[in-house]
């Protein structure tokens, strides 16, 4: 996922694309306790995400602030 893309994106839909996320790495971990997880390269991505839609939302944050 690209922050270009992201940028792009409302509040309500990174809002959204956020618990969509949140959700996923909590089934990825889930997966990963039970060992069913194939592709553990998931879990990073998955958090790296996480971390670029909270980045993004947080610009926003100051942007609108300042």
């Amino acid at each position: 996922m690209k922050a270009s893309s992201l940028r792009d994106m409302t509040k309500d839909e990174l809002l959204q694309k956020l618990a969509e996320l949140r959700e996923a790495l909590f089934n990825l971990k889930f997966q990963h306790v039970t060992g069913q997880l194939e592709n553990t390269a998931q879990l990073p991505k998955t958090r790296r995400n996480i971390a670029q839609i909270l980045t993004v939302l947080r610009e926003m944050e100051h942007k609108t602030a300042a």
